[in-house]
């Protein structure tokens, strides 16, 4: 072999194994996040006041509706809370704390203070701001969707807490993590979500992202949960949902896209951090279902598995 054709070579042997010598750190990198996200996505879960500590949730009626452990309360509590809790009155779009006959019991808090008679904050389909009830174990909280109003009770001593056996992923796969073309909508578009408990709300939805999978070209559309956020929201169902991942949906969080969300630019959709909504773990979650367009007839063996089999 004549010298230069050996050099050249050899000089391309070492370019390649440089080449892959700097991608496996990077590559050791990406799965170290993935399974450090995958650990803090279940703590969060297991935390005190998590969506595994979800115990109930109790639609309200018009007029009064007692809350304690006591037969005769329309919503009645496990044996160890107290035996008259609170009364919650609903009145058209306003619910108000009212203390029961013999007053609040001791050990009772609203939003960390001694509970007063008053109206409660509840809004419309964010929980965000509404103050918590609580007592021993149990958290509580008074949730709006549409026109419906509904206490929401968490227990740090739940049974899916006590009882938490793990989370189900696909192992890490670096082809499904993908950059995607952001296409911006001007003005933006409105979807209105469904939601498991027959509700809907709307949401704004900023842009949308077009990317090459498997040879097919996709498109997804997120919706933006918090304006002042920097965060996406993706809703979706793929081909897995009808046998290993949960069969309604799963979310996905993105960044923003590299030149904001007004602006043409790309998206880095990493569908390994796919994860169950709340509505895997607890039938007492009201989860957004899929707007259509995100509904793909292709699998993504990807991110999180069904919870329960």
């Amino acid at each position: 072999m004549p010298f230069r054709n050996c050099l050249a070579r050899i000089l391309g042997i070492a370019l390649a194994f440089a080449s892959l010598s700097a991608a496996i750190p990077q590559q050791t990198s990406w799965q170290s996040e993935i399974l450090q996200w995958r650990k803090d996505h279940a703590a969060a879960l297991q935390k005190p006041d998590g969506w595994l500590s979800l115990t109930g949730l109790e639609w309200l009626q018009p007029g009064d509706n007692a809350v304690g452990s006591a037969p005769g309360n329309r919503i009645r509590l496990s044996p160890e809370a107290p035996s008259h809790l609170a009364i919650l009155r609903l009145s058209g779009n306003v619910v108000s704390l009212v203390p029961p006959s013999g007053g609040f019991p001791s050990g009772l808090q609203l939003a960390g203070a001694p509970p007063k008679e008053g109206p409660l904050r509840a809004d419309a389909d964010t929980d965000r701001f509404n103050p918590h009830l609580t007592i021993g174990t149990l958290n509580m909280y008074v949730i709006r969707r549409e026109n419906r109003f509904a206490l929401r009770i968490k227990d740090s001593h739940s049974p899916a807490l006590l009882h938490f056996h793990g989370l189900n992923w696909y192992p890490p796969d670096p082809s499904y993590r993908l950059t995607g073309k952001w296409i911006p909508f001007v003005p933006r578009k409105t979807v209105t979500l469904a939601t498991l408990v027959g509700t809907s709300y709307p949401q704004p939805v900023p842009g949308a992202v077009e990317f090459t999978l498997h040879g097919k070209t996709l498109r997804l559309e997120p919706v933006l949960e918090d304006p002042d956020g920097t965060t996406l929201f993706f809703i979706l169902r793929d081909k897995t949902s009808a046998t290993t991942t949960y069969g309604a949906s799963r979310f996905l969080y993105t960044g923003f896209p590299s030149n904001g969300l007004d602006k043409p630019g790309t998206l880095v959709v990493d569908f390994n951090r796919l994860e169950n909504p709340p509505c895997a773990y607890t039938p007492y979650a009201t989860c957004p279902l899929p707007p259509r367009g995100n509904r793909l007839t292709i699998p993504l063996p990807a991110g999180e598995k069904r919870y329960h089999n």
